[in-house]
């Protein structure tokens, strides 16, 4: 496989990536791909997946090009599908469409099926060459990379917080800390999400619904987007769950996952009242195991990016297991006192060198509020896993 890579190259393939984008909200579970097909210097046809079950970005862009794309050279973002499932395989129709040339940005992270697309572009005499602005590809796809490669999703935290690192005051109060700028912003990651995960005791203090709407997300296909609502995943050891919870009557589903000692007559209730009850194994002390919890998601779900919108106590459980990828801060200019509610409830934290480091990667204004992008600096953490 050739990889040098010219300044039209990495033009059209930036062009591939910005059609892929136009998918951020729709492809779930699928990943977000986008293609371009060049001849003779021009751009004869265009494609991007935008959802799960339709045509997938390289069948666009050969409907598009017709008959010019024969000697044409292809630039798609994600390694050309080989396999037969909802859509034919995208590798065998740029053989059949008589490519030239195509430029890859990353290889398919599925073990089942990496490479096989480029070895039947390859076995077909056309040209392949990978690796043009893959950091940039991989960026897009964070959700199906991590199911692919680690069994599990890409888990992003999402907290709101005033300026002194309170989420709600002493009595549970909490809405709203932020303007609705930022909270359009979090309608945004919740559409991009394949599950939005809380705890019970958030469920019982606010009463989320833990939807999407159009109203909030200010998006030209908003109406589109709500279409697909994330499923809501509830950690629920004891099924507390209130049966009149807001969620429960909201489009889309609602799991509720627990441990085995509850009797089946709470399950039923909950399943009567629109919840989907799973029983996962509970640890010695009877509590979620969150790391299974996630393995569970991504091999069951399918879940890609999961995005976690809870209090303190899951929030800081889910930091300690060090099964954060990346924080979502956003930061009121507002002070709610010593007596408010704090952002984590980290364990262990009593000297220093104890602290848990954070990379911040962004940092910008959103309308009156901050939001502070970051990963958790890996540290040599316990290897307790468990929520109440």
């Amino acid at each position: 496989m050739s990889a040098v890579f010219s300044q039209a190259d990495h033009s059209y393939m930036a062009r591939a990536l910005q059609l892929a984008n136009k998918g951020l909200y729709t492809t779930d579970p699928n990943p977000r791909v986008g293609c371009v097909i060049v001849k003779d210097e021009l751009v004869v046809g265009e494609g991007f997946h935008l959802r799960a079950g339709e045509p997938h970005a390289e069948v666009h862009a050969l409907n598009a090009a017709g008959e010019r794309a024969q000697g044409a050279t292809a630039y798609v973002t994600l390694e050309p599908c080989s396999h037969t499932g909802r859509t034919g395989p995208c590798a065998q129709a740029l053989v059949v469409a008589n490519v030239a040339r195509v430029v890859v940005a990353m290889v398919d992270p599925n073990p089942q099926v990496s490479g096989q697309g480029l070895q039947r572009l390859e076995a077909a005499g056309i040209d392949v060459a990978v690796g043009l602005l893959e950091s940039e590809a991989r960026a897009l796809n964070p959700g199906f990379i991590a199911r692919m490669t680690a069994q599990r999703p890409f888990v992003r935290l999402k907290m709101a917080m005033s300026l002194d690192g309170r989420t709600a005051m002493g009595s549970g109060e909490s809405q709203w800390i932020t303007g609705p700028e930022a909270r359009c912003q979090v309608q945004r990651l919740r559409a991009r999400s394949s599950a939005i995960l809380s705890g019970v005791e958030s469920m019982i203090m606010d009463d989320p619904r833990l939807t999407l709407r159009a109203e909030q997300l200010q998006l030209d296909n908003a109406d589109d987007v709500v279409r697909r609502q994330p499923l809501r995943v509830i950690l629920d050891t004891r099924l507390r769950l209130p049966l009149a919870a807001a969620c429960l009557n909201e489009p889309g589903r609602t799991l509720v996952i627990t441990t085995p000692e509850h009797l089946a007559e709470k399950r039923e209730r909950l399943t009567q009242a629109g919840a989907e009850v799973h029983v996962l194994p509970a640890g010695s002390d009877g509590r979620i195991d969150l790391a299974l919890m996630l393995q569970w998601l991504a091999e069951n779900e399918q879940i890609n990016e999961l995005l976690v919108e809870t209090g303190a106590t899951l929030a800081g459980a889910m930091l300690d297991a060090e099964l954060v990828d990346e924080l979502q801060l956003f930061v009121a200019p507002t002070l709610l006192g010593g007596e408010a509610r704090p952002l984590f409830a980290l364990p262990g934290l009593s000297r220093m060198a104890d602290q848990r480091r954070l990379i911040i990667l962004d940092m910008r204004a959103v309308g009156r509020d901050w939001r502070i992008i970051a990963s958790p600096q890996p540290t040599s953490a316990s290897d307790d896993t468990k929520v109440p």
